[in-house]
């Protein structure tokens, strides 16, 4: 209240003139007053407080109740003061109580209901508005246009027949207007007619007073009648409208849980995407650790191919030494022929000695695989026995006797170790060959079972994305009419979803297209590495039968053969602890992918579970749904039967008032008018 002294104030300020006295005594009794009401009843004002107070009220947002009432309003000053109510947005309830306002305010106030949206109750007891017919049907246009006035009172205000008439037109557009106080005015029978004609298509009045105006009690029996019906309307309409009001909650429920539930479909479909991403990265990763794998082996085949190569070397040098060796033999041989037969005897039981060496030198050979350090030992001791022999070589020239005794118990070890070095060797090439076919078989076998699993994780994928398809276009056709935002947003996630799964088919594809083509590398090669084999096979069967005739001075190259094949055994050895530890790996990541696979089975019965609880909420909300149009259907229909009634009786009562009045004398004087 205040606030709203102080503007007066300056306003009288801005205006240059003096503010009236009792306006601002009467502010300053009520400034300590919060209420929203300002009442200046009794006070008599001037023109110039009126343009004030209009002004005032324009901006205001404090008043919600105005009254002016028994006031002695000019007309000038009146429509000053309503003027400042076009735009003011918080007043409802307006009191021009006794007043004298006639033809001016009367178009002021049609301007105002014409303008103003938020007056609900205004109160014109009092005042002289139907003196002038035109000014009173300004004032009723205005009413027509309104769309918020609940309450009018218009007692004692001198509306004569016509005036009523023009109201009743008014009253036939208006849709809002439930309470009309018509006492105390000159409407007389022809203007009861016309509130009965327009109360048949106004539904919204619910109180009509109409005392005191001369009409007859069957036209007020018919505007009770007319106006109970519209009571009965209008509760029946506010039953619906709250039961509108209830449904339409729930369905805005129904709406917020299908939207939560819609939410936590997407969230579960990104969660599965990035379980898929997840899925993928260590796929690729394991695609990248068996190409590395691959390539470790065929780096370790290329190596053992130069190795090959090396002992091709070695054994062209051998066979160079052997074919010098045979030479010496040749000339050797026609020396020894003549001490043969003498020593025939010794050879006998060198023999005898040979077999118990041989069975000694096998234990050692055993000896040897088991440990390597023996091994070096026995390599030593080997070509130290080298050395001497080849010194011995050189002493028998001198000496033939002793020369041939040693030759021919070095050659029958010759042959023995000979013989033990092919078995040696082949089965060095048949473990190196069996090695290769299982290292190939099982590289096979695992590609074949990440193909097979790729493939069945790219049909469950399908599968899932078939499911999720169809959801959607169930929740689609569920909510066609609700959700067409919604409906843009799921065709852009499905397209989305689509282009990612055809990117990770396509990649792991391509993926396999390089394993399958690494593969068939590695086939080729390890190919050609048992042609090689072979050929080195028939290549030592040829120095098997060249060296058949060689046999007797060849120990050196049996030691040079032995620390071969240790190199072979540690080589072999090697590459078993490789392939010992491929194998762990290999078999880490077939526990990882199972462990992937169980988490994607989790995550399906998880889908299955979510989409059957989604499919049951549906369901029943769609049930609920029906229900509820139902009877919205069955009210609607009650308010149509209702309706009906409600014309057949407003029917019958013209009729009846039809027959009354041409049967009255008042209808023969009527008549000819018309």
């Amino acid at each position: 209240m205040e606030d709203f002294r102080r503007t007066y104030l300056r306003l009288c300020k801005e205006g240059g003139m003096d503010p009236q006295e009792s306006i601002v005594a009467h502010l300053k009794e009520s400034r300590s007053s919060h209420s929203p009401r300002l009442d200046l009843s009794g006070h008599s004002l001037s023109t110039d407080t009126c343009t004030v107070l209009g002004r005032a009220l324009q901006k205001d947002t404090l008043f919600s109740e105005v009254s002016l009432s028994d006031c002695m309003l000019s007309e000038e000053g009146a429509k000053a003061f309503l003027t400042g109510l076009f735009s003011n947005t918080t007043v409802k309830v307006l009191d021009l109580k006794g007043n004298n306002l006639r033809s001016t305010g009367a178009e002021v106030l049609g301007k105002l209901l014409a303008c103003n949206k938020t007056l609900r109750r205004l109160i014109l007891e009092w005042n002289a508005l139907g003196v002038w017919d035109e000014a009173f049907s300004l004032f009723c246009e205005g009413l027509a246009s309104n769309s918020v006035l609940t309450h009018l009172d218009l007692r004692n205000n001198q509306i004569n027949h016509h005036g009523v008439s023009e109201l009743a037109l008014a009253l036939k557009c208006n849709s809002t207007l439930e309470v009309l106080d018509l006492r105390w005015n000159n409407i007389g029978l022809l203007g009861g007619r016309c509130l009965l004609e327009a109360l048949q298509k106004n539904k919204s009045i619910v109180e009509l007073e109409l005392a005191g105006n001369n009409i007859p009690s069957d036209t007020l029996k018919a505007l009770e009648q007319t106006t109970g019906h519209n009571t009965d309307r209008q509760s029946t309409l506010r039953e619906s409208h709250g039961r509108t009001q209830v449904l339409s909650k729930e369905i805005q429920n129904l709406k917020q849980e299908k939207g939560r539930q819609f939410q936590s479909l997407m969230e579960t479909i990104d969660r599965q995407r990035e379980e898929m991403g997840r899925s993928n990265r260590s796929t690729s990763m394991q695609i990248g650790q068996l190409q590395e794998a691959l390539n470790e082996r065929k780096s370790a085949v290329n190596s053992l191919t130069a190795k090959l190569q090396m002992t091709e070397a070695a054994l062209a040098l051998a066979e160079q030494k052997n074919h010098n060796m045979g030479e010496l033999l040749t000339k050797m041989k026609a020396e020894k022929e003549e001490q043969r037969e003498r020593q025939s005897r010794e050879r006998k039981k060198q023999q005898e000695d040979s077999v118990a060496r041989e069975g000694k030198l096998l234990r050692e050979i055993q000896n040897l695989t088991d440990t390597n350090l023996q091994l070096k030992n026995k390599v030593d001791e080997m070509e130290r026995r080298c050395k001497s022999q080849q010194q011995q070589i050189f002493e028998l020239k001198m000496e033939l006797t002793n020369s041939t005794a040693e030759l021919k118990l070095r050659l029958a070890q010759a042959e023995d170790r000979l013989e033990l070095e092919k078995r040696r060797s082949k089965q060095v090439l048949e473990d190196m060959d069996s090695l290769r076919q299982k290292e190939v078989e099982h590289v096979n076998r695992h590609l074949e079972d990440s193909e097979r699993a790729l493939q069945e994780r790219i049909f469950k994928l399908e599968g899932q994305r078939i499911q999720l398809e169809e959801e959607l276009s169930k929740a689609k056709a569920a909510c066609v009419t609700e959700r067409a935002q919604a409906e843009e947003e799921l065709g852009r996630v499905r397209a989305q979803v689509r282009l990612e799964e055809q990117e990770q088919v396509s990649s792991l594809e391509e993926k396999l297209r390089s394993v399958r083509s690494s593969l068939q590398e590695v086939q080729l090669h390890c190919s050609q590495q048992k042609q090689n084999i072979s050929e080195l096979q028939a290549k030592n069967s040829q120095h098997s039968v060249e060296t058949d005739g060689l046999r007797r001075r060849i120990e050196e190259l049996q030691q040079e053969l032995l620390g071969k094949d240790q190199e072979k055994v540690a080589e072999v050895s090697r590459v078993r602890v490789e392939l010992q530890e491929q194998i762990g790996h290999l078999q880490a990541e077939r526990t990882a992918q199972g462990g992937l696979k169980e988490k994607i089975s989790a995550l399906e019965r998880e889908l299955k579970v979510l989409s059957s609880n989604h499919r049951e909420a549906l369901l029943d909300k769609e049930s609920e749904m029906c229900s509820l149009q139902e009877k919205l259907r069955l009210k609607e229909g009650e308010i149509q039967r209702m309706r009906e009634d409600e014309a057949n009786r407003a029917s019958y009562l013209q009729n009846a008032i039809l027959t009354y009045v041409q049967g009255s004398p008042l209808g023969h004087y009527s008549s000819p008018k018309k």
